[in-house]
């Protein structure tokens, strides 16, 4: 197919074809955890206005990000059964569409953070975008290190959001990325056991060699028991109160039980499904404590 060869296709559908390249569910993801990152950074105690820039920035340029990563990844797309009905695979758009569209939204979302909250949270959206399809992206294919790799535009929002509304990174920002970063290691290391056909036709490898599941399992046990100390910090660190630690010991317990049984037997995949569906139900529920039990000043 030709950089710019696509079917004739209803006005209509290619609006559905540029919306579904900016992947709305991941990029609302990101924007709700910036969002509570900044509440939780400036102690509850927030301007809305600056509060709506950066949500604003944060999910334009992610969207972008993750456009300009399905122009990059489309002749691999077309070859996995669970990408290839994305709009590039299915020829409901041209590449240099793509291209073009990502690259104005990342410019765009940048562009508007610089100026309404500081140079850096902007610097670190675009570090995000370029590590996540820079980095993570090529190592796919390389390396099981693309798991760690990926991680890290995964969590940089909690400093993005930290960062606009403080001006800088403390250790209270440091901390919410490690949860961020630990949160998605089971999380993704679970969806690439139960893709591993797809992602094997793809030549990805998020994981060393382990037909057993063995060994991913034995992962999923650890970066879970890892997390839940790690969850526990922003109450020992005085940002988060007694509600919060309360939760994000029984949300951690609940990932960590779930990956314990699914090591038993990887070959039942409705056992790591358990594990991918619980660690997608807890960062969402955590953030969410997160801002109920924010520690304000006095």
């Amino acid at each position: 197919m030709s950089e710019t060869t696509v079917q004739a296709r209803p006005s209509s559908n290619r609006v559905r074809a540029y919306y579904e390249l900016t992947k709305p569910g991941i990029a609302v993801f990101v924007m709700m955890t910036a969002g509570v990152s900044f509440y939780v950074g400036a102690a509850g105690m927030i301007a809305l206005l600056p509060l709506v820039h950066t949500l604003i920035g944060t999910v334009v340029a992610t969207a972008g990000a993750l456009a300009l990563n399905q122009y990059i990844e489309r002749e691999v797309d077309a070859r996995m059964k669970r990408t290839r009905n994305r709009p590039l695979p299915s020829q409901r758009l041209a590449p240099l569409e793509a291209l073009v569209f990502g690259l104005l939204l990342i410019l765009a979302g940048c562009v508007h953070l610089w100026v309404t909250v500081g140079g850096l949270p902007a610097l670190l959206t675009l570090a995000s975008a370029v590590v996540y399809n820079f980095v993570y992206t090529p190592l796919k294919s390389r390396s099981y290190l693309a798991t760690f790799a990926g991680a890290f535009p995964g969590a940089m929002p909690a400093l993005i959001g930290w960062s606009a509304a403080t001006g800088g990174v403390s250790l209270g920002a440091l901390v919410l990325f490690a949860i961020a970063f630990l949160w998605q290691l089971p999380h993704v290391l679970a969806l690439a056991w139960l893709l591993r056909a797809d992602y094997g036709r793809a030549g990805f490898y998020l994981s060393p060699p382990d037909p057993e599941g063995r060994l991913i399992g034995g992962k999923m046990v650890l970066y879970s028991a890892i997390l839940i100390p790690v969850s526990l910090a922003p109450t020992l660190i005085g940002i988060t109160g007694w509600i919060y630690f309360g939760g994000a010991i029984v949300l951690g317990l609940a990932v960590l039980w779930w990956s314990i049984q699914a090591l038993g037997d990887m070959q039942k995949s409705g056992a790591v499904r358990k594990v991918f569906l619980s660690s997608l139900a807890y960062q969402p529920l955590l953030l969410a404590l997160m801002a109920l039990d924010t520690v304000r000043p006095g």
